[in-house]
Parts: C-alpha cells; structure tokens; sequence
C-alpha cells in the first residue's frame, strides 16, 4: 500500500498542519518508506515464534541503583542550590512572571 499525496494532505489537514510543498514532498516519502519497512516486517516467518505481553530484560542489563526514601537522605543546603542563581532572596529563587492575569 503506497500513500498518495492526496493522502498526505487529508493526514495534515486533519493534524491541523499547514504544510508547504517540500514538506509535503518529504512527509510522501517518509510514511512511504515507513510502510514499505512495515512490508518488509510482515514477510518473516513468525510461525513458531510465541506471543508476548511484554519484552523480557535481563537483570544484568537494567541500570539500578539503592532504594532510598528520599526524605532520609540531606538535601542540597539553600545557601549552595541557590549560589549560582541569577536572582534569589536568599529564601526563594526570583524568576521572571510568565503567568498574567
């Protein structure tokens, strides 16, 4: 199944995209070569290959680390979270209002 540049627009119209037409271009391209890599997926033999829920991880591959409660391990002292703050009250960190009413 190819799709067709007719296709790529109602896909962007859709998405509410304005699109100029070396993007439209490029999109054409892009989800053909994506379906063409589904094609490709579709031709090996799964036959014997059983259904899973979910990727099974080896132990030894998983970063971890040691289960701490945050609440017992010290925080940053304020004097040092806040040395290399542009502005701060020596409290709080002073940033600009992003938010108007």
């Amino acid at each position: 199944m190819k799709v067709s540049p007719q296709d790529v627009s109602h896909v962007a119209n859709l998405a509410n995209l304005e699109l100029t037409e070396s993007e439209r271009t490029a999109m054409l391209r892009d989800m053909n070569s994506i379906l063409d890599h589904i094609d490709n997926l579709n031709e090996i033999d799964t036959t014997n290959v059983l259904p899973m829920a979910q990727m099974a991880v080896l132990q030894s591959e998983q970063a971890s680390r040691e289960d701490i409660l945050e609440g017992l391990r010290p925080s940053l002292p304020r004097e040092e979270a806040l040395a290399n703050a542009p502005a701060n009250d020596g409290i709080f960190f002073i940033v600009p209002k992003v938010i108007e009413r």
